[in-house]
């Protein structure tokens, strides 16, 4: 039965009928050898490939048509594939917690917000963004993961990284705890130098060493500048808060150029001004934005490892994302969701859709 679903593909094809002046617009349920249409004598392939003459890109079935509970769990019903070869983009898991401090359960996350993700459509209705009339986008499914070595699974994430950097598509990665940004963007500065970084957390994330260990979600942006990863300059937090080890727990980031955004600054206002000074401050340079899932408070997004009370709005959350609009993103990431701490699932819901908003402000997008 697995083997048959694998083996089929969902495409949508506009075709217009012998003798008819009208289009139509369906979804095909196929095998993944090429259907052929007649079109006044000629075959029109519709396989979801760039040298088709129907669609270029990948499109997500429509529920008017698959319902959403059938098939194999992909991000937003998407085809998978095991590589990024001839994407634009591509979701990712990258299931660990191996690195986590408090509550585990982020190594389910990358699964759960798959199945959530059912629920996405293939446009943005608040900003008319049409991702999949844009990119190639599927789901190159998850890093091989080492859960009892957390150095060594840094090795396999930066390892798994450089290739998909390598062909030119750009990361959108469903974590897995915050551990994974560090050998990500490793690979990242690899190929495009220092980038700045949209950090949106209750965490700074920037510890030196812990119960001995100088690897873990508390660490990644320590040692990332440690290594010359970041352009400090352009390192902007947002959602700061929580009790600390000191009376300013964010003095070493303040200390490194990076602009410092505590919750307080954003309760009971609309971010979109201060995603316009974000927006100035990266200028035309590469940026990588880092999206924990416990930014947001937990009366909202309750299945995380380390919720802090009196946190971000989603509606906040989405603000920040289409604050990047114009931004020159090389890579995203939506991390830290614990599904056994949310039995709903509405915190994997929430991340499935921060993470469409991402791809909706990648480069090149276009937008009616």
């Amino acid at each position: 039965m697995f083997a048959f679903f694998r083996n089929l593909n969902v495409t949508r094809t506009v075709v217009s009928p012998p003798c008819r002046g009208t289009k139509v617009d369906f979804f095909s349920l196929r095998t993944r050898q090429s259907l052929t249409l007649c079109r006044e004598g000629q075959s029109v392939c519709t396989s979801p490939n760039r040298k088709c003459s129907g669609s270029r890109y990948n499109v997500p079935p429509s529920a008017e048509f698959v319902a959403r509970v059938s098939g194999i769990a992909t991000m937003a019903k998407l085809p998978f594939q095991e590589t990024a070869e001839g994407l634009d983009a591509a979701f990712i898991g990258v299931p660990i917690d191996t690195g986590t401090s408090n509550r585990p359960g982020a190594r389910f996350g990358p699964r759960q917000i798959r199945v959530e993700s059912a629920l996405l459509r293939a446009y943005n209705s608040g900003t008319r963004a049409a991702p999949y009339e844009s990119l190639m986008v599927a789901d190159i499914g998850d890093v091989n993961v080492n859960v009892y070595d957390l150095k060594d699974t840094c090795r396999r994430i930066r390892e798994a990284y450089r290739k998909i950097l390598a062909t030119g598509c750009i990361p959108l990665t469903m974590g897995g705890d915050h551990t994974i940004a560090y050998p990500i963007l490793q690979a990242v500065a690899e190929k495009h130098g220092p980038v700045g970084l949209i950090h949106v957390d209750a965490h700074a994330d920037t510890s030196d060493v812990v119960l001995g260990e100088k690897i873990g979600h508390g660490t990644p942006f320590r040692r990332c500048v440690e290594e010359g990863l970041l352009d400090c300059k352009r390192v902007v937090q947002i959602g700061l808060r929580g009790s600390g080890y000191s009376p300013d727990s964010y003095e070493w980031s303040r200390a490194q150029g990076f602009r410092v955004v505590q919750v307080e600054e954003c309760w009971f206002k609309s971010l979109a001004p201060l995603m316009a000074e974000v927006r100035a401050q990266m200028g035309s340079g590469p940026v990588y934005l880092s999206f924990d899932i416990d930014a947001l408070d937990p009366g909202f997004a309750p299945g995380t490892g380390t919720p802090e009370i009196a946190g971000l709005t989603p509606i906040q959350g989405v603000e920040i994302i289409r604050g990047c609009r114009g931004i020159n993103l090389v890579g995203c990431d939506l991390v830290e969701v614990s599904p056994p701490y949310d039995t709903t699932g509405n915190t994997a819901l929430t991340g499935a859709n921060l993470l469409f908003e991402m791809l909706c402000v990648l480069p090149k997008i276009k937008y009616y």
